[in-house]
């Protein structure tokens, strides 16, 4: 991966990532997978998860969601697998935690627009803690939800940043295969 100077990262927190939708001659969106938001290396690249380190890719590969690993520069070829990407808040910040639980609160609202236009059969966001505040679950765990949006299913995954040290890849792994399982469906 290249190597960012302190100035192009600082630069970054300005720039927007849009979000990664199938087209007309896409298949249908089956899963939208969302992020907290998008980190600097992200931003500066273009390509989601796109930190060295992020789990996303190798998860999404492991669960079989894709036939081969894929870098973050090839995140177009999701849309003829009928997957998406997008995240809860467009802002981009070094760490989540630097967003606040107003742009949480905001981004809950936009993503449930976003899903209301696309239709996925599964939303699937990669953080419980930025589920918990964007749709005002307190108590959601990782796993399928009970509350849909429409007729979408949510399913909290572990978030795949390598922040999160409680969640092993192996773990996060069988996490998205039990998603992909009733994606499947």
């Amino acid at each position: 991966m290249a190597r960012f100077t302190r100035e192009e990262l600082e630069a970054a927190r300005s720039l927007v990532v849009p979000d990664l939708l199938p087209g007309p001659d896409d298949p249908p969106l089956r899963v939208l997978f969302c992020g907290i938001n998008p980190g600097l290396v992200t931003a500066v690249t273009g390509h989601h998860f796109g930190r060295p380190g992020n789990r996303f890719w190798p998860a999404l590969h492991g669960a079989g969601f894709t036939p081969r690993l894929l870098l973050p520069a090839e995140q177009g070829e999701l849309r003829g697998l009928g997957l998406g990407i997008t995240n809860v808040v467009a802002r981009t910040t070094a760490r989540a935690d630097e967003l606040s639980d107003a742009e949480l609160r905001a981004g809950g609202e936009r993503l449930r627009a976003l899903v209301a236009r696309t239709r996925p059969r599964w939303l699937a966001v990669a953080g419980v803690g930025a589920y918990r505040t964007a749709f005002d679950r307190p108590k959601a765990q990782v796993g399928p939800q009970d509350e849909t949006v429409g007729d979408t299913r949510v399913w909290v995954l572990p978030n795949p940043s390598g922040l999160n040290a409680h969640w092993q890849l192996p773990a996060m792994i069988e996490e998205y295969a039990r998603l992909r399982e009733a994606a499947q469906r």
